[in-house]
């Protein structure tokens, strides 16, 4: 299978241009600047992205690369840093830039030279997104321009004898107009992909892997009811069947429904479902608890317990399976050059489970492309699309102490909502959306009555990365149906608020 590498300088945009060239049917990786060039060459790519960055490539310490990576025969791409990465090795020359030599940030008019392979086919001038305080001084020789902006004669530049192009705007973004056919002309254009990597593909070649590995050996997996756990479920069961066990923790604290579609959505395999019932367990040890961090903690932690309980029924496994993807990988620093987070998949699990190895089927997939996976092995369309939940579930969405009476109330409400948004066709306007049980009470008139009752806040947010988040501008009369029928369906509520903060200075969640 054909491949294209990214070498990562520390660049915020690095896990975008991977979606990118996969959006391209390429398969990619991301890899840190400083691998070894006997790697690159021992499964050699048929192409390499340079991605941008926050150094001066001048700078003594700022990364760089093997100079005889430009002595392998493979197209290059060089994306803002990386742009300027290629004209510094090649006998150009990168200074500060100044007012009058190109500091460019934002959207810039730009224009290009279409006989360029990387722009054919393309309007000869749009906006890209600039984001670089270096000028490219002198071009390297052999070097042509290729594009310019009003302020920077030196946007684009390319050696087509040698396959090498260097932009210094950023292509991956949605800002740039016309950037992921750019991208695609680099692949198909320069590289001569062949476009090999679908799903399809991907689900028939771990499946074979999965069972060469496996062998007769046993497989326990701690199945969450998440997109990606249930996505590995799904996996490893198309795989081994019955030498499969997933232990479902049904703490009492999911959405309406959500444990027994989780359990239907695996009748169709023949694995071991183990499905732990211990609502009232979980109730018990969060009776009286009101803060938001002990909460998680108590959650946490007897999450553990009850998952080690069950896994010493099974015995001895031989790999314990985990829903890793390649986001988890890259951001705790083991794809790229920068730590972002140390991410643990199923915290602790390992300090109790008697297994040899873990596997994880995922962990070079996207988001997106888990989902695209799931749906290849047939998983329903509820769970496949299932909105980010935090894994204390509604409990961090219940204000103030936890009741079951208090969860149902949330749950029913919190279904409304979800109903009257899929009824109105607005979930793909939306990234995540969900009720909140305030521990606010207020007066209210309900038929001849007054009432004391609960405030319930509805939260919608539209987000890429949910590092930063813009609330949902919900159609009014959407609001209206979802405020009358929860407020006449879900006892205990009389007053209904919609949270219009965006992130910052607030988060999502509330607690």
């Amino acid at each position: 299978m054909q491949k294209v590498i990214v070498l990562d300088f520390g660049g915020q945009y690095n896990q975008l241009i991977a979606r990118r060239v996969r959006e391209c049917n390429v398969y990619c990786e991301v890899k840190p600047y400083s691998t070894p060039l006997t790697e690159l060459d021992a499964d050699p790519p048929i192409g390499i992205i340079f991605t941008g960055g926050p150094n001066s490539v001048y700078d003594p310490a700022s990364p760089q690369v093997d100079p005889a990576i430009f002595e392998l025969g493979v197209p290059i791409l060089g994306i803002c840093y990386g742009c300027q990465l290629l004209a510094h090795h090649l006998g150009g020359k990168v200074t500060a830039g100044t007012g009058d030599t190109a500091r460019e940030y934002g959207k810039t008019e730009t224009y290009f030279n279409t006989d360029c392979k990387l722009f054919k086919g393309l309007p000869r001038e749009g906006i890209t997104w600039m984001s670089h305080g270096d000028y490219m001084e002198k071009v390297p020789a052999g070097f042509s321009l290729v594009a310019h902006s009003d302020a920077c004669p030196t946007v684009a530049i390319c050696d087509e004898a040698r396959s090498f192009y260097g932009v210094q705007f950023h292509p991956e973004v949605n800002h740039t107009q016309h950037g992921s056919d750019m991208i695609r002309n680099f692949l198909y254009e320069v590289c001569g992909a062949a476009g090999d990597w679908t799903m399809g593909d991907y689900r028939d070649t771990a499946i074979g892997q999965i069972r060469e590995k496996v062998g007769d050996g046993k497989v326990l997996l701690a199945l969450s009811g998440g997109v990606d756990s249930s996505v590995a479920a799904a996996l490893i069961a198309e795989a081994v069947g019955n030498q499969l066990t997933c232990v479902f923790v049904d703490h009492g604290l999911m959405r309406l429904n959500e444990g027994d579609e989780v359990e239907a959505a695996f009748k169709k395999w023949d694995v071991n479902f183990v499905r732990a019932n211990v609502e009232d367990l979980f109730l018990d040890k969060l009776a009286g608890v009101t803060e938001p961090e002990r909460k998680r903690k108590i959650i946490g932690e007897e999450f553990i317990r009850v998952f080690e309980a069950e896994a010493k029924k099974i015995g001895k496994v031989d790999y314990l399976a985990q829903g890793t993807i390649y986001p988890d990988v890259i951001e705790s620093g083991l794809g790229t050059s920068a730590t972002i987070k140390s991410h643990h998949n199923v915290g602790g699990l390992p300090d109790f489970v008697d297994f040899k190895e873990i596997i994880e089927p995922l962990r070079m997939l996207f988001k997106d492309e888990v989902r695209s996976l799931g749906r290849e092995l047939g998983l329903p369309e509820y769970l496949v699309m299932r909105q980010p939940f935090p894994g204390p579930g509604l409990a961090i969405r219940v204000i103030g102490e936890i009741t079951k009476e208090k969860l149902d109330t949330l749950r029913l409400a919190d279904f409304i909502f979800r109903d009257e948004v899929a009824k109105a066709h607005l979930e793909s306007s939306m990234n995540q959306y969900f009720a909140v049980l305030t521990n606010m009470r207020s007066v209210g008139v309900m038929g001849d009555g007054r009432t004391y009752d609960y405030t319930l806040a509805l939260r919608s947010v539209t987000t890429t990365d949910f590092m930063t988040a813009d609330w949902t501008r919900i159609p009014y009369d959407v609001l209206d149906r979802v405020s009358t029928r929860i407020v006449n369906e879900v006892p205990h509520i009389n007053r209904i608020v919609y949270d219009i903060t965006s992130k910052p200075p607030a988060t999502i969640e509330w607690e």
